[in-house]
C-alpha cells in the first residue's frame, strides 16, 4: 500500500527542493553529498515521506543552511492526514 504523506512532508518537501534548486544542485548530487539515496531525496521533496531528523540534518548541512530554514512555516496542523485519506492500523 502507497504511503499517505501529511501536508508536513510536503511543506517540508517544497523546502529542500526550493534551496536544492536554489544552490543549483541535482537530486543526484544532493544524494552523493549526503550519503541518502537519490530516489530518498525525490521522496522527500514530492512530500511522499518525510526526512527523519538525521537525515535533514544531512540534507541542511548539504545544502549549507541552518535546519530550521528547512523548517520554517512548519505548524503542527499540517501532522494532521490529508482529506480523504485513511491510516493504515
Amino acid at each position: 500500500m502507497a504511503r499517505v504523506a501529511s501536508a508536513a512532508a510536503a511543506h517540508v518537501g517544497a523546502r529542500i527542493a526550493e534551496t536544492r534548486r536554489t544552490y543549483t544542485m541535482t537530486h543526484d548530487q544532493l544524494a552523493a553529498t549526503t550519503g541518502i539515496d537519490s530516489s530518498n531525496i525525490r521522496s522527500y521533496e514530492s512530500g511522499r515521506s518525510l526526512p527523519n531528523i538525521h537525515n535533514l540534518m544531512r540534507i541542511a548541512v548539504a545544502l549549507d543552511v541552518e535546519p530550521g530554514r528547512l523548517l520554517e512555516g512548519l505548524t503542527l496542523d499540517l501532522f494532521e492526514p490529508r482529506a480523504g485519506s485513511q491510516r493504515a492500523g
